[in-house]
């Protein structure tokens, strides 16, 4: 038997920082979407576990034992006792780049073995699981919009009326999650932002994240302009730490004729027009 799971860009289209928490955390409110492009996973029964990697950024990814796909299947070994498996990741999104790429590929293992070994688990159990992964991991288990509290493991999903495109810009180069938080340099303890007030305003929301990651990544204010001067734009935000920045767009027509001008005004940068994930 042969499981093949897609593994969603994840987009933040809020990340409000409330402040860190007494024990190092950030504590987050974020509105989280989910766009149509996507590393591909495939899993099969085997007599020992393996990786292998293809796509157009599987050059950047390790594919050690630290890798996202296999610590999946080491949490569920231990925890359901799965057996080992073969799995291929076809990397099509690019790595540290803020869309959740390492987090998505996890939630995919973890939801294909699942499936492939019919392992008796609850959706609350396994996003409580996936939670060890990494703050990101439980939310994108399902792939659907919703509001993303604490450190991760509060999520409530939404029914938001959201434009049907949307364009992901990556200028290649990756942006670190520690050291964007570093950057932001709170104390523990300390608070920071508001909470998301009006979950109906898309332009009220802000990402908290995008001035220290423009600080460190200087070119995800070029992403950022060049996106905010096309017209069939109608909101450019950041994505988690970056380096991706997005677009959104009424229709994937519009988002496709913003793609094609970014790329040939700027061939080095990753562009990609999809559209957006309805919940």
């Amino acid at each position: 038997m042969l499981v093949t799971e897609r593994a969603y860009a994840k987009l933040n289209l809020a990340l409000h920082i409330l402040g860190r928490r007494a024990d190092g955390y950030h504590e987050l409110d974020s509105i989280v979407a989910f766009a149509d492009a996507h590393d591909v996973l495939t899993i099969e029964p085997a007599a020992s576990l393996s990786l292998s990697l293809s796509g157009p950024f599987a050059q950047d990814l390790d594919g050690g034992s630290d890798n996202s796909v296999l610590a999946a299947w080491r949490l569920l070994a231990e925890a359901a006792g799965v057996a080992p498996v073969r799995l291929h990741l076809e990397k099509n999104l690019p790595v540290t780049s803020g869309i959740g790429g390492g987090t998505a590929d996890a939630a995919a293992a973890l939801r294909g073995l699942v499936k492939l070994f019919n392992v008796p688990i609850s959706h609350d159990a396994l996003s409580t699981l996936a939670l060890k992964l990494g703050a990101d991991v439980p939310v994108s288990l399902a792939s659907l919009t919703c509001r993303m509290r604490g450190v991760g493991e509060k999520i409530n999903p939404l029914a938001l009326r959201l434009p049907e495109a949307v364009i992901l810009v990556n200028p290649r180069l990756p942006s670190m999650t520690a050291k964007v938080f570093s950057t932001l340099g709170l104390e523990c303890g300390q608070p920071f932002g508001a909470p998301i007030k009006d979950l109906e305003s898309i332009q009220s929301w802000r990402n908290d994240l995008c001035e220290p990651a423009k600080r460190l990544v200087p070119e995800i204010a070029d992403v950022i302009n060049v996106l905010n001067n096309q017209h069939a734009v109608t909101c450019v935000r950041m994505s988690g730490s970056g380096a991706t920045c997005f677009g959104l767009a009424d229709s994937l027509q519009a988002a496709e004729a913003v793609c094609a001008a970014i790329s040939n005004a700027h061939p080095n940068w990753w562009t990609v027009a999809t559209t957006l994930k309805q919940s």
